[in-house]
């Protein structure tokens, strides 16, 4: 069963999804922008440690609350870690109003069809009633369009659907994720056949049967807003997907009904060199930028 008073703020409190879901393959580069290089650790458990560290002083920040920020996504081994001795989804929900969030999926597969759909999942319901144990109210799962071509695209969509249903099945709100390439030379023939595929599938899902999409920020401004209407959405979140945060910002204030999830754009500016204070301070200034955008429209 969704929990209600979670359901209800990630339905319509003002703020963003902060995403703190790095896992094994973009680890290193994250904690290289952080300031950390892999010459500096040594196998995985302390780079998951490192990573643990910076995240904790994340959530630990001031700015970091539910006033603005109004959920957070996951990686598994964040969810099974500590903050101050608390479980981490139960301090984000309890001692900062922030709903938490677990990224499920495995990796992506080779690209066919300009896509790259998600590597199986064999051990996904245990995971889901694990991490609905844990206070998890949703999950997030990430497929990749690098070009417009519309069989990968509806491969894309029916299999984020089908997961989709078994996430629900479990009582948890999935975040449906089918990024497209920035960079992707047929980016705006690709967000149609997209939004299309997205539509129909939508249309199939019954009362109760809740999702929340996470999508690359459009090339025309609005383009999702019929998704996000939709009986079934929850909440429309957009991805940062390499743009700087200054950019990803922009464009995103200017797509009403569409609220950040950011990943490298919240994190950008911090360094693991920086005083309590100089980090706080940075990570207020950014969170108030993303807030802004995702609140105040163009």
């Amino acid at each position: 069963m969704v929990d209600a008073k979670m359901l209800d703020k990630v339905r319509s409190a003002p703020g963003f999804i902060a995403a703190l879901d790095q896992s094994g393959g973009s680890t290193p580069k994250a904690l290289l922008l952080y300031g950390i290089a892999e010459t500096e650790y040594q196998g995985d458990e302390e780079m998951f440690r490192l990573m643990h560290a910076m995240r904790a002083r994340i959530m630990k920040a001031p700015a970091f609350t539910g006033d603005k920020v109004v959920g957070a996504i996951l990686f598994e081994r964040t969810m099974d870690g500590d903050v101050d001795g608390e479980p981490v989804p139960s301090y984000l929900w309890e001692k900062r109003g922030v709903v938490p969030f677990l990224k499920i999926d495995k990796g992506l597969a080779a690209e066919e069809n300009g896509v790259q759909l998600m590597k199986p999942m064999p051990d996904l319901d245990a995971l889901l009633i694990r991490g609905r144990e844990k206070g998890i109210f949703g999950t997030k799962m990430r497929s990749v369009i690098a070009s417009a071509d519309k069989a990968g695209i509806a491969d894309v969509v029916q299999q984020q659907f089908e997961v989709a249903r078994q996430i629900i099945a479990q009582g948890l709100v999935p975040i449906i994720e089918p990024e497209i390439l920035i960079n992707s030379t047929t980016k705006a023939e690709a967000e149609t056949i997209l939004r299309d595929e997205i539509a129909q599938q939508l249309d199939t899902l019954g009362p109760g049967e809740d999702v929340m999409l996470k999508v690359t920020i459009p090339t025309v401004a609005d383009f999702y807003a019929d998704l996000a209407a939709h009986k079934s959405v929850v909440r429309l979140v957009a991805l940062s997907g390499g743009y700087s945060r200054a950019d990803a910002c922009e464009k995103l204030s200017h797509n009403r009904d569409m609220i950040a999830s950011f990943s490298r754009a919240l994190t950008e500016n911090l360094r693991v060199s920086m005083s309590d204070a100089d980090f706080d301070a940075s990570l207020a200034e950014t969170i108030d930028g993303i807030y802004s955008a995702s609140v105040n429209k163009a």
